[in-house]
Order: structure tokens, then C-alpha cells, then sequence
């Protein structure tokens, strides 16, 4: 007797997933039944879209991450820390929260008082170890407000925070949608990396929009479309002098989100700033000739691989960011840019040594020194990360430029 249809479907999704894991890492360890029930779903639900017509890439992005129920943010499976796909700033160390705490409390503190907004909070770990520096500082903000479109994540921030002292606690509230005004600090921390990315290509010249098809075998595949209106626009606007240095073929990203979502920023801010962090490169650098191969990257179980195409809905998708676009669209919006630096030179400028320096017991300062490495050494996070600041309504409350730009301020670079 036959076995049931969607059993016979399971097995070879589950083939699938060991043959896309094998041509990785053959290291890489199969996700559990319930993971890779999950990746069939949204696989179904991807194949679906595609059984018409090719999708642009950012779609299928968009859907792979933040499909309700189905994308990777939806699902429960870890996806931070040690047992998860990767791991973020604030998880290495409570080091890098007290750094932001600060410069926090400098903003908060100019204005007389105000709110923090976060977006994607993660575990929570940031926002926890931030408020409790803010306590130490005497400068904890009226509210501590998070956007978070995982609910799971959401589930997990609740967890942690709700451990917090109640005076504490009770200033966090989660919310679905931005505010209609907000003075204080908005936070994102490896937020724009995650917003679905258009990937385009030049070949020969041509300009053309890479999209996602599907396979007869139910792979998908790349394709090619005609570049629309706004993808022509936007080319147009790349400076002539770097277009002419690529290689025929050359492939890269647009970030077609990121510009309504800072005017949207600037729009609710009366006073305060927002404080970007995420890995990328001013605009010479992102379209540098030799990066011929854009940016895209994916996160399983802490393998970095270039390919989005494979195990959809178990590992995270990333596009490095175009800082001068990210300045360009904040000033337009009506923000100022008040600082730019690699994460290095924003902790240290903060006081991350000192602070490391004060750590007395033995077994602390080790794991202290580890953390500093990572967050600090040039091949490691260091010099890849950036901090980008933006304000409005500053220039009669802050005397000097922020303390996070003291040591290096590298807005000539953008």
C-alpha cells in the first residue's frame, strides 16, 4: 500500500535539505522534524507564488523571513546565541549595552528626559542590560518601547525583561506600530541588514532585476528580469566614476525599504536621534569594483554562506548596508547626521576599556577579554560594523558632538 501523499512529499523535502546542507558543510547538522516541517511549509507556499511567474528577489526575501507563520522570524526555533544561527553585538557582552546606555543618557539628558524606542529587540538582552546601566546613570527613560514583528522573539523578550526589577519593567511596552510623535533615542541594531533587498545585476552593460524562479525538480533557481522604473532611477543616481571600474558582469544590492522607513523616522522625531548599527560600507566601498559579487549572505547554525536560495525558513537573510544612501535618505527625511564610525571606535570612544579595566573578579575579566576581541578587533567586528547617528531638534541642547564620535568621526568618508 502506498504511502500517504504529504508523507512522500516530507521525505523529499527532508532529502532536499540534507543534499543543500551537504553541499554547504557536510558537518552542518540536520534541523529536528519539527524545523523541517516548518521549511516545507513555507517551500509550499514559495512554490506556490513562483508557479506562474519568476518573483523579484526582495519578495522572496520579504516571505522567507517575515511570512506570517511560515517565514524564519515566525518560527520558534533558537535563533540567536550559541544554539541558534548567529550571534549579535549585545549577546557577546554586556559591555556593548552600557556603551549605548551612554550615549543614550547623553541624548535623554539634553533633552530633558524622553523615550527609547527599539527595533527588533532580539532575546531582549540588549534592552536589559541597558535599562539596568540607565538606572546605574540616574538617567532611565519615561518608557522603553519595542517593535518587534517576530512573535516568537517578542515571547522571548517578554521572558527576559519581565526578570527586571518591576520599577523597571514596567516601563517596557511593546507596540505594533510607530508612535505619532517620539523625542528620546530610537535604537536599531542589525536592523536594516534584514530588509528584504532588491539584487540586481549589470551585464554587458545591460541593468537587469534578479529574480527567483522554480525548477522542475521544486528548486529554486535564479533568473533575470528588465529593470523596472525604480531600479533605473536609482542606478542612475550611482556615481559615473564607479560604474565604469566594474568587471562586465558585476552584482550587487538596493535596500528599496530603507528610505521610506527613515522618513517614517523622521517624520515622528521631534527631538532626539536615532542610532543605526549593522555591517556595511560607504557607498565606494559597497559598489567597490572587486565586490563583484554583492553582499548577500545567510546564517545557519553560525555557517556563513552566500547562497538564499536554499533551506528557506531555517536560516536568516542578509544584505550588508550602503551607509552614504543611509545619509543621503536621513537627510532628505529631514534628519541630521551627527556622527559616523566603525563599532570599534564608538565603544572605545564610550569608555568599553575602562569599563573592561573595572571588572575585578578573575573568571569575569577573561570572558570580558574575549567579548573585547570580538567586538573590537578589526577582522572580527570591529571595522565591519558601523555607527551611524542621526538627530533633530539638537543643535540649542548639545554643546559638543556625541561622546560615541569623540575618538573617530568618519562622516568625510560617506
Amino acid at each position: 500500500m502506498p504511502r500517504p501523499l504529504h508523507r512522500r512529499f516530507s521525505m523529499s523535502h527532508r532529502e532536499r535539505l540534507q543534499t543543500q546542507l551537504h553541499r554547504l558543510n557536510p558537518r552542518l547538522p540536520l534541523p529536528s522534524d519539527e524545523a523541517i516541517s516548518h521549511s516545507e511549509r513555507l517551500h509550499q507556499h514559495l512554490s506556490a507564488q513562483l508557479a506562474n511567474q519568476p518573483m523579484p528577489f526582495s519578495a522572496f526575501m520579504a516571505d522567507a523571513l517575515y511570512a506570517p507563520g511560515l517565514g524564519y522570524y515566525s518560527a520558534g526555533a533558537t535563533k540567536l546565541g550559541a544554539s541558534g544561527d548567529f550571534v549579535t553585538a549585545p549577546e557577546i557582552s554586556p559591555l556593548f549595552a552600557r556603551c549605548l546606555a551612554r550615549q543614550c543618557a547623553e541624548v535623554l539628558q539634553a533633552i530633558g528626559g524622553g523615550e527609547l524606542l527599539e527595533f527588533g529587540a532580539g532575546r531582549g538582552i540588549m534592552a536589559r542590560d541597558l535599562l539596568l546601566e540607565l538606572q546605574a546613570l540616574d538617567a532611565l527613560p519615561s518608557r522603553y518601547l519595542i517593535i518587534e514583528v517576530s512573535a516568537d522573539l517578542r515571547q522571548r523578550q517578554q521572558e527576559t525583561l519581565q526578570q527586571l526589577p518591576a520599577d523597571i519593567a514596567g516601563r517596557v511596552v511593546w507596540l505594533e506600530h510607530l508612535p505619532a510623535t517620539f523625542s528620546g533615542v530610537i535604537l536599531a541594531n542589525e536592523v536594516l541588514d534584514a530588509m528584504p533587498a532588491t539584487v540586481w545585476c549589470r551585464r554587458d552593460g545591460e541593468l537587469l532585476e534578479c529574480a527567483v524562479t522554480r525548477t522542475e525538480q521544486g528548486e529554486f533557481a535564479w533568473t533575470e528580469l528588465p529593470a523596472d522604473k525604480s531600479l533605473q532611477r536609482w542606478f542612475a543616481s550611482l556615481p559615473a566614476a564607479l560604474v565604469e571600474q566594474w568587471p562586465a558582469l558585476y552584482r550587487s544590492e538596493m535596500h528599496p525599504l530603507q528610505a521610506g522607513w527613515l522618513h517614517s523616522l523622521g517624520r515622528i522625531l521631534q527631538r532626539g536621534a536615532v542610532l543605526l548599527i549593522d555591517y556595511g560600507f560607504p557607498r565606494h566601498e559597497f559598489y567597490h569594483p572587486d565586490r563583484s559579487a554583492g553582499t548577500l549572505m545567510c546564517h545557519y547554525r553560525h555557517h556563513a554562506h552566500p547562497d538564499p536560495l536554499v533551506l528557506v525558513g531555517l536560516q536568516d537573510l542578509t544584505a550588508h548596508v550602503d551607509f552614504t544612501a543611509v545619509a543621503e535618505q536621513a537627510l532628505a527625511a529631514g534628519l541630521d547626521v551627527l556622527g559616523y564610525c566603525h563599532q570599534a571606535g564608538f565603544l572605545q570612544s564610550l569608555g568599553v576599556l575602562d569599563m573592561a579595566m573595572q571588572i575585578r573578579d578573575e573568571t569575569e575579566q577573561i570572558v570580558a577579554a574575549q567579548a573585547l576581541k570580538k567586538l573590537l578587533m578589526p577582522h572580527e567586528m570591529g571595522e565591519l560594523f558601523k555607527v551611524i547617528a542621526l538627530g533633530k531638534g539638537l543643535d540649542d541642547c548639545l554643546t559638543q558632538p556625541l561622546t560615541g564620535f569623540a575618538l573617530y568621526d568618519m562622516r568625510e568618508r560617506l
